[in-house]
């Protein structure tokens, strides 16, 4: 049985119900930036072993909030986790990323995909999210999280991180239909995983769509937005007598805030490239919005990362549906106390907006 939630300002946030301060998580908050961090990647041997040992991933899920007052905790995982479940084989080289093995470029690549069972292929990490939850004890709300259609599908039809995505670009303009049935497998293999994740016990969960942004605007809304609005219908909205709430996240996708408003989902990510009090004019009050401080802020001396918060804040203004974060992950070689000056501004700051 899992504890109640002795904080659940984060979930309320996103539900735009009265908070009394802003809550603050960060993106990658459990990565390379913690020595402890390292020190455990370090004992798993490699990036996929810790994601892969249930135990490892909850202790890294855990550190930042033993340094940090944090109002989420994260899973940690990582986006390709359905595509290494469909037998793409999936490798991470130093120095340059994930690497696909098994590129999936053909209509009998598409034809061999399937639906990964999370009970047995993705067993992992729903055995990390129930391990994280018990651990947590209620002490803040568990996140879980999956990468969009879109963005998986690069990694999937690239063979690895891209700067021009031919090879998808390719496909989406001449062979459309094939790289909408590899969509579509990835889209209702990710309604699985993150209904897996929430029955082992997230209580929220985020779609990372980190290369959406790549898109022109009517690809974008075909290729991508479409698929994440399925995902939005189709995941699990209530659990333990309470909303799971839906969080998306495109990069570098400020100018469609309202069509992404437009799918269901609770609260929309913004990076940091679009003012807050825009993007809250442009989706009316219909979401949370979830950001946006520029992560390289925190190179920063922790008086300019203050300056820089409240400047956050004030963009926002004054009501509830704020969740603070960054505006994509923190960067490796941010210094940890750093970060620590930024969480302790937004609890300093973030009140006045609240009365």
């Amino acid at each position: 049985m899992n504890a109640p939630l002795a904080n659940d300002v984060f979930l309320r946030a996103l539900l735009r119900q009265p908070t009394e301060r802003t809550p603050v998580w960060m993106m990658r908050q459990a990565g390379r930036y913690l020595p402890e961090y390292r020190a455990t990647r370090a004992k798993a041997g490699s990036f996929l072993s810790l994601c892969m040992n249930p135990d490892y991933a909850c202790e890294v899920t855990l550190q930042p909030l033993e340094r940090f007052p944090l109002d989420a905790a994260i899973l940690f995982s990582d986006i390709l986790t359905i595509p290494h479940a469909m037998d793409l084989d999936l490798a991470f080289e130093a120095g340059e990323g994930p690497k696909i093995g098994k590129p999936v470029r053909t209509a009998a690549d598409v034809d061999a995909l399937f639906v990964p069972d999370p009970a047995t292929d993705l067993k992992y990490v729903v055995d990390a999210v129930a391990l994280i939850r018990r651990e947590l004890g209620g002490r803040v709300p568990l996140i879980g999280f999956a990468g969009s259609p879109w963005t998986v599908g690069t990694y999937m039809v690239e063979g690895g991180g891209s700067k021009n995505f031919a090879h998808i670009k390719g496909m989406l303009y001449a062979e459309p239909a094939l790289l909408h049935r590899m969509l579509d497998v990835v889209t209702r293999a990710t309604i699985v995983y993150l209904n897996a994740q929430i029955d082992s016990g997230a209580q929220a969960v985020m779609v990372f769509d980190t290369w959406g942004g790549a898109l022109a605007p009517a690809q974008y809304r075909e290729f991508s937005l479409d698929y994440m609005a399925r995902i939005v219908a189709g995941v699990t909205h209530e659990r333990e007598g309470r909303r799971v709430p839906v969080v998306l996240f495109t990069k570098g996708g400020g100018r469609w805030l309202d069509h992404m408003a437009a799918t269901g989902a609770d609260a929309i990510g913004v990076d940091w490239t679009t003012d807050l009090a825009d993007a809250r004019a442009l989706t009316a009050g219909k979401v949370a919005l979830q950001g946006n401080l520029d992560p390289c802020v925190l190179y920063a001396q922790p008086e300019v990362i203050r300056q820089e918060v409240a400047r956050v804040l004030a963009s926002y203004g004054a009501g509830h549906g704020h969740v603070f974060n960054l505006g994509h992950g923190i960067h490796p070689d941010v210094k940890p106390e750093h970060a620590g000056a930024m969480v302790a501004a937004v609890h300093e700051l973030s009140p006045a907006y609240h009365r």
